[in-house]
């Protein structure tokens, strides 16, 4: 496998991409994307204008078990955030409402064409489930060796406080090999919106819609975002200062943009973004932040190059 490693990039298939997140992460580790799908049109024009390689508008709910256009790809790592809505803490919490089953059909897919490797993202929530109980059977009946772990993106190159599920599987191995390596290069505190991207936000304090008025909404950039989520309202004209806010409500306060809530998710300043705004609110809020998945990609490379 070393000399592998040296050859050629490991070659990559993103089942569920959204806009790209975890696409870019792993190509700027050097992997190489061969095609990606998803279902979402907004947010597939938007994966077309930032890849070369082919994204296809896919229903992976209604492929049949064959899975014949994933095997014909033979690739090396399978990579993949199913929607999970269904578990989050801001969604109804509801597994069987459909989206639930895509873990499930990641892992039959993963299962048919047995990459040597896979990549699994999904809300902390997940591994409450019964979809996870059977996600990760589908998956150890396949031989694989599993590490999973919950990590808080704020610790790994990202200014937020996003905690997700990552499963990594290597085929005919046992499972947490990977653990140490994911340790390896932890930031030694949370990453603070000033500690990313300095003084180019030019503010200092900004509005952040709570999920309830019982929560804080005004947040300071020496401190990493709170997750970053599909909704963004200006600040209502009757919101009443909360004991907990970084800053008092001044009238130059203001939300953060789109554009700057995709920086907040670590995508570069040259990512094309276009369409309306509530679909870029939307996919951007559902992307894996690009330096999480870039710190996973280098992780397993770190692997492979002292173990494979």
């Amino acid at each position: 496998m070393k000399n592998f490693i040296q050859e050629r990039s490991l070659k990559v298939i993103d089942l569920f991409a959204g806009c790209g997140g975890l696409s870019l992460g792993f190509q700027n580790a050097s992997f190489e994307i061969l095609a990606a799908f998803d279902n979402w049109q907004p947010a597939i024009n938007v994966y077309s204008k930032n890849f070369k390689h082919q994204v296809f508008n896919c229903d992976l709910s209604k492929e049949n078990s064959n899975f014949y256009r994933f095997m014909d790809l033979s690739p090396d790592v399978i990579i993949g955030g199913p929607p999970c809505q269904d578990f989050s803490s801001a969604g109804k919490r509801n597994e069987d409402l459909g989206r639930g089953d895509l873990s499930i059909k990641f892992a039959e897919i993963v299962a048919k064409i047995k990459p040597k490797w896979f990549v699994m993202e999904n809300v902390d929530r997940f591994t409450k489930s019964k979809k996870y109980v059977e996600f990760r059977q589908i998956l150890k009946s396949s031989s694989y060796g599993l590490t999973e772990k919950i990590l808080d993106a704020s610790y790994y190159g990202v200014p937020q406080r996003r905690k997700r599920f990552f499963c990594i599987g290597e085929i005919g191995n046992q499972d947490q090999t990977l653990q140490p390596f994911l340790e390896a290069n932890l930031d030694n505190k949370p990453m603070s919106i000033r500690d990313y991207l300095g003084n180019k936000l030019g503010i200092k304090n900004y509005y952040r819609h709570p999920r309830s008025y019982q929560r804080r909404a005004i947040f300071s950039i020496d401190e990493p975002s709170p997750t970053i989520r599909g909704v963004n309202r200006p600040i209502p004209k009757n919101y009443k200062q909360h004991p907990g806010d970084a800053a008092l409500l001044t009238p130059d306060l203001r939300p953060l943009t789109t554009i700057e809530r995709s920086y907040i998710q670590t995508f570069p300043d040259d990512f094309i973004f276009e369409g309306s705004k509530t679909d870029l609110e939307q996919m951007i809020a559902n992307a894996v932040p690009v330096k999480l998945a870039e710190y996973v990609a280098k992780s397993i490379l770190m692997y492979i190059r002292n173990f494979g």
